[in-house]
């Protein structure tokens, strides 16, 4: 039986939409502006119960005892589950390393981790039973930085690890980490003529999505369930939900359901397990919906990190050398942070020519929050870093900032750090013109004849100023990201396609696993099936996992994988009609037995237009169905020792200008304008760009200015779970955001595109920072900036 709400096919098809390279529409946009889309939480079953977690308030303890007496005499409470009533052998589960528990056992590592599940016949009730839950703890010492995490004395945040990383790490409380050495750095130094360090801090950011975690399990007649879930990656999460249950891959059914946006949020699990063992254990559907406070703690954040940076050059602003050290905080359990550290190790010079480095990156198990993959991941903390080392060699100097970085701006054929080859066009000094080259906004918009429009000033609505010690700052910011799965993962995708005759229409269906979270793709796929069909009608299928992986909606993937498996699939439909065509016209025609045969418009047609034959009359009664999958080009492992290595597939570049004013006495920044200039290879939608372009910048600007889960450092303690205390960018925060779409096609990607979604989370960030460095004369090294960073308060 379907749960009411769960997501249906959507059909596009009009006049006005077309193929690839045309501004499509979103077939859900009319339905979410106008709150008629069907969210995860928004779903319904008949007879269904309400799940609820119990979190832990301390960050680090043991566990004595739990008494669940009280929570199930509840009337209304259908089953209590703790670590002890797991079906299975299997009790952890995690992205690269299996570490998280199901349930907290023995202990518990951070604030917040789930230790009881209930399931009761109301939310209400639910949440009073998971409060009459009674949980000793013995406090444990927190582990919160690197200096208590890696002490010779320290408490091992995990005992007896035995994953791969292990055996390369100095210490059991480090995740990961990765030196990067190329060149000889000592005698670089030698040659430079400046020298420039500075250690740099960034905070936890959080994905702040607008849709908190929810689904709905349904168990199924086989001892199988159904779950109904807003996810990004439904084969991972089916990878790690059926042994814990107990059961094999092929009874637990997955379904995508309304996601209410992702960023990262969402690929490690959530309340999935949860809702899955309290359906099975009860007999009944079980829906579990987070609130905002749970959401805070039901999620990956940003990895906060320290960084120290080195950077020599010589008098003309040419690099000679770049050390650093990055040091991010992984919290209690791995996620994805091996592969942050990857990137952030290297991606850290950012998109620069040098020729003798030497990098480290790491990442440590503590008692803060779990952290793991976010919009840029690992890479937008390096770019802060390092653009900020870049303004200030162009200070020492006494160099233009975008010069220096376009006289040592990397392109196509420069060696990575790693020792990887860029074999697509890197058009970094290009972009930077762009952006520099865009007219700048008029200076004092808040002067009006009627006196001061206090939208326009810093401190907006809050009427704080009317102009007065307010100053302009421009500032510049350029970075790199990889695109796609890296360092030797097996990074594929899977698209089935049919097409068929309806109503004597010829329709395309096309049927991927793939998770919209926002990004598009649903609109980017109907655009390849017309393109690569012919047809102007094409229904997307619901996500399930029914049909092959199409990998996680992350490392701005989707479109290049995902939409290269689309491409493939509708290749191989349009060779079989075609043979079908052959077969059933071909003695009627010479033309039918050439290979110069394309679908348009419905029709069999020739190079020089000529039609064949109707489309519909080819299939006749028959539909022509095809599966593909399709791979990028192969990556392998950085080397543990030295980080060489062929890691990553394709890079993405965006650069930024931005403009800000500043009151220099209240501590107060306005950002006036973030212009961004980023080349996409090929826009397969021009407004989906354009959009996405925007949504990266703003994510930025939050970063630099407002967003930071803070962390009490003695205790380990969530402060500000909650957007009273978390603040993100509204409307009136957000600047205009002018983009310049630069399209130099990558030959080994379909029709040339390149990952758009990162890049602009990158350099939005330290090019407000610039900009305020430029108004203030500040030095400015931590990110988010407050108000007292700027007064001195």
């Amino acid at each position: 039986m379907a749960a009411n709400g769960a997501p249906g096919a959507i059909t596009q098809g009009s006049p006005t939409q077309g193929g690839v390279g045309e501004s499509t529409l979103r077939p859900d946009g009319a339905l979410k502006v106008t709150g008629e889309f069907a969210y995860s939480s928004d779903m319904w079953h008949e007879n269904m119960l309400w799940g609820q977690i119990l979190r832990s308030p301390v960050a680090h303890a043991e566990i004595v005892s739990i008494d669940t007496g009280e929570a199930l005499a509840t009337p209304g409470v259908y089953a209590v589950m703790t670590y002890d009533d797991l079906p299975a052998e299997v009790t952890h589960y995690g992205l690269e390393i299996q570490d998280t528990p199901v349930l907290a056992h023995g202990k518990v590592r951070h604030h917040g981790e789930p230790v009881a599940i209930v399931a009761a016949d109301h939310p209400e009730t639910a949440r009073r039973a998971a409060a009459k839950i009674r949980v000793e703890y013995r406090d444990l010492p927190v582990i919160t930085d690197e200096a208590s995490a890696t002490a010779p004395d320290a408490v091992l945040v995990h005992d007896g690890r035995t994953d791969g990383h292990a055996r390369h790490v100095p210490h059991p409380n480090i995740v990961h980490r990765q030196p990067i050495i190329r060149g000889d750095v000592a005698a670089a130094r030698r040659r430079a003529d400046v020298i420039v360090t500075g250690e740099y801090h960034f905070g936890m950011q959080d994905q702040a999505f607008l849709g908190p975690e929810s689904g709905l399990a349904v168990p199924a007649q086989d001892g199988g369930v159904d779950l109904y879930v807003a996810t990004q990656w439904l084969h991972s999460d089916l990878s790690q939900i059926a042994p814990v249950l107990g059961l094999p891959p092929e009874k637990v059914r997955m379904t995508l359901a309304g996601v209410g946006g992702a960023f990262g949020g969402r690929e490690d699990l959530s309340m999935q397990i949860h809702a899955c063992l309290l359906a099975l254990r009860t007999g009944k559907p079980v829906k579990i919906v987070y609130n905002r406070f749970e959401s805070f703690f039901g999620h990956v954040h940003r990895h906060p990190a320290k960084l120290s940076y080195e950077h020599g050059a010589t008098k003309d602003g040419r690099l000679t050398h770049v050390m650093c050290r990055i040091v991010l905080d992984g919290g209690a359990y791995a996620s994805s942070s091996p592969a942050v550290v990857g990137n952030a190790a290297s991606l850290g010079i950012g998109p620069y020519a040098v020729d003798d480095v030497d990098i480290e990156a790491l990442a440590l198990y503590t008692n803060n929050p779990p952290c793991g993959a976010m919009r840029g991941f690992g890479a937008v903390q390096a770019c802060f870093a390092y653009e900020a080392q870049m303004d200030k060699l162009a200070t020492r100097l006494g160099m233009d900032p975008v010069e220096l970085r376009q006289r040592n701006a990397m392109d196509q054929g420069t060696v990575m750090p790693t020792g990887q080859v860029v074999d697509s066009p890197a058009p970094v000094a290009e972009l930077l013109r762009r952006v520099k080259a865009m007219p700048l906004p008029p200076e004092r918009q808040w002067e009006t004849t009627e006196g001061a429009d206090v939208r326009q000033l810093p401190g907006g609505l809050s009427n704080t100023t009317h102009g007065e010690g307010v100053v302009r700052g421009v500032g510049y910011a350029v970075g790199i990201k990889n695109v796609g799965f890296s360092e030797g993962f097996d990074d594929y995708s899977t698209a089935r396609v049919r097409l068929e005759a309806v109503a004597g229409e010829p329709v395309a269906t096309v049927h991927t696993a793939m998770a919209e979270v926002g990004q598009g793709g649903v609109t980017v796929h109907a655009q390849i099936a017309r393109t690569e069909l012919g047809v102007a009608r094409v229904t997307i299928h619901p996500a399930d996992t029914r049909v092959g992986s199409a990998g996680s909606t992350s490392a701005s993937r989707q479109t290049y994988v995902t939409g290269g498996a689309v491409k493939n699939a509708c290749e191989l439909v349009r060779e079989k009609v075609l043979e079908t065509g052959r077969r059933r016209f071909g003695p009627y025609h010479p033309a039918w037995a050439t290979a110069e045969l394309r679908l348009e418009g419905g029709k069999v047609v020739t190079a020089g237009g000529e039609v064949l034959a109707d489309l519909v009359d080819v299939l006749g009664d028959e539909a022509v169905e095809a599966e593909e999958e399709w791979r990028h080009r192969p990556t392998e492992p950085f080397d543990p020792r030295t980080g060489q290595g062929n890691g990553h597939v394709q890079y993405s570049f965006a650069a930024h200008r931005a403009v800000v004013e500043v009151d220099t006495e209240l501590g107060l920044v306005k950002v006036v304008e973030l212009a961004c200039a980023q080349d996409v290879g090929k826009a397969l939608n021009p407004l989906s760009v354009v959009g996405q372009i925007q949504g990266g910048t703003t994510q930025g600007l939050g970063m630099a200015v407002m967003e930071e889960i803070l962390v009490d450092p003695t205790t380990g303690r969530v402060r500000n779970p909650s957007f009273t205390d978390y603040l993100i960018p509204t409307i009136l925060d957000t600047p205009a955001i002018p983009v310049d779409v630069l399209e130099l096609a990558d030959r080994h990607a379909p029709y040339g595109l390149r990952g758009v979604g990162e890049a602009p989370t990158l350099s939005s960030t330290p090019a407000v920072l610039a900009a305020i460095r430029d108004a203030t004369g500040l030095e400015l090294n931590r990110a988010p900036v407050r108000p007292e960073h700027l007064t001195g308060m």
